[in-house]
């Protein structure tokens, strides 16, 4: 394969300013449980070459399952025909890079795809029938996930790299039904629950089944808890959930696409803009923001991104001022920054790379652990686990509604309180933080189905977060 893509740069460099080609071979496994039996086994393996040129300002893709000097061929004359055919634009040239050589993998200790399904299976049904029992528990569910990239990635610069990825996860969730009213519970996190870049060892880490009777008992516990109270309130919120607050107000708030508006047609454009750097008051002086596609077990982390950038860290908001932007190479050199932030990827062969969150992790702070975190709080709300989210096309005004609540008194957690929301504006909320909690308490967050492009791309991406507390903060009942 290396030889193919080698011969085919080849070719390409005599017809284009710049051009890469990528092998990718994607593999992916999900199973579901739904009420103590099996429900879902689904499998995927797709293989191709993705073949990107850059004419003049133009970019031209194509892309070919046909693994052969044919194949690679017609798709870089298609990928040619494209960029000839794009409105001219001027050469602007990319943001310089190393050429990328060599091989990086992810950490893997048991590979998922290489355990048994029965065994697989099996650990979801136990943690199905963990959380079954009490008659007002509909509906119990159990998930497992698996996904590998096998890639190989040329340039017309030199560049000759492969990387391998595996990522594996799981979740549990229960749904309880009163007579007006359902309520659910997820663990350790809500959508089919949570994914890093690490191998069945992961999985079987969350020991679902021990959390199952936990899970279940407190789904049941929201039918007859009161709602949560309206009005201002301090917050503290979990750190799953910051991790979401990060993902939607910050890091799709600075890629760079959407802040230069070249990126509007999915879920809009960005209230930052180029002049803001240095100056926006992004949040209070707690608040740094990092973009690191090192992190250990981050969705977001690998040895290079699909344009052949090295994965490093990039700061992104340092004391709660702006400070940086996730950027590709083309993004980059426009802007006048000397590299590429490194956030160029792409969903499976057939589509090409655009600016994608690496791992955007809120730093932790000096507040403890979660529980003395909650000892210093004198009147509040714990909030934990997403339920659902809403943000407006430019990431400013949000809304978003958690699975449970506690009240916190005098320094207690206390009772349990059911549907409560909260929302802000971004800069003003971020400007709240008052507290999070010390790096014993963060940890890297999974997100599946991160949507952006046109055709749509989905991504996984991780966020690090400890919980954090904020003040003033406009909370509900969803």
């Amino acid at each position: 394969m290396k030889e193919l893509l080698e011969d085919l740069m080849d070719s390409a460099s005599r017809r284009a300013d710049y051009a890469d080609a990528r092998h990718v071979r994607s593999r992916a496994q999900s199973l579901a449980t739904r009420n103590g039996a099996v429900n879902e086994v689904e499998s995927s393996d797709a293989e191709g070459i993705g073949v990107r040129v850059r004419v003049g300002g133009a970019w031209g893709f194509a892309a070919t399952r046909q693994l052969d000097r044919g194949g690679v061929e017609r798709a870089l004359d298609q990928a040619l025909a494209i960029a000839e055919a794009q409105p001219s634009a001027p050469a602007t040239p990319l943001a310089p890079e190393p050429a990328a050589r060599g091989r990086w993998e992810s950490e893997v200790e048991i590979d998922p795809f290489e355990v048994a399904l029965d065994d697989k299976l099996g650990t979801l049904v136990a943690a199905d029938e963990a959380m079954r029992g009490d008659s007002r528990v509909a509906l119990t569910s159990a998930y497992f996930m698996a996904f590998s990239d096998d890639e190989t990635f040329a340039s017309t610069e030199g560049a000759l790299y492969e990387q391998s990825k595996v990522d594996c996860g799981g979740g549990i969730m229960a749904t309880a039904v009163g007579e007006s009213e359902t309520q659910v519970r997820s663990y350790p996190a809500s959508f089919r629950g949570d994914v890093m870049r690490r191998g069945y060892e992961h999985f079987v880490s969350l020991a679902l089944a021990d959390a199952a009777p936990g899970v279940a008992e407190e789904a049941v516990a929201l039918l007859s808890a009161p709602p949560c109270p309206a009005g201002p309130a301090t917050v503290v919120l979990s750190g799953q959930q910051v991790a979401l607050q990060v993902h939607e107000s910050v890091g799709h708030a600075v890629e760079l696409d959407r802040v230069l508006g070249t990126e509007a047609s999915y879920a809009g454009t960005s209230f930052v803009t180029l002049a803001d750097v240095g100056s926006l008051r992004y949040g209070s002086d707690l608040m740094n923001v990092t973009a690191d596609a090192t992190n250990p077990g981050g969705l977001g982390t690998f040895g290079w991104d699909d344009e052949g950038v090295a994965g490093r860290s990039e700061p992104i908001v340092r004391h709660g001022v702006l400070y940086g932007f996730l950027s590709s190479r083309e993004s980059a050199a426009e802007v006048g920054m000397e590299r590429s932030g490194g956030c160029m990827r792409a969903e499976g062969f057939a589509r090409q790379p655009i600016v994608r969150m690496t791992n955007v992790n809120l730093e932790p702070g000096d507040a403890g652990t979660l529980e003395e975190l909650i000892a210093s709080t004198d009147r509040g709300l714990y909030l934990e686990t997403n339920r659902s989210w809403s943000i407006d096309n430019r990431r400013l005004n949000f809304q978003f509604a958690t699975e449970a609540g506690w009240e916190i008194r005098d320094g207690e957690r206390r009772r349990l309180v059911k549907n409560p929301s909260y929302a802000g504006v971004t800069p003003e909320f971020w400007g709240k933080l008052d507290a999070i909690c010390s790096p014993s308490e963060w940890r890297l967050w999974g997100l599946l189905n991160c949507g952006k492009g046109e055709p749509g791309q989905s991504m996984r991406v991780s966020h690090g977060a400890a919980p954090a507390r904020f003040r003033d903060v406009q909370v509900g009942v969803a």
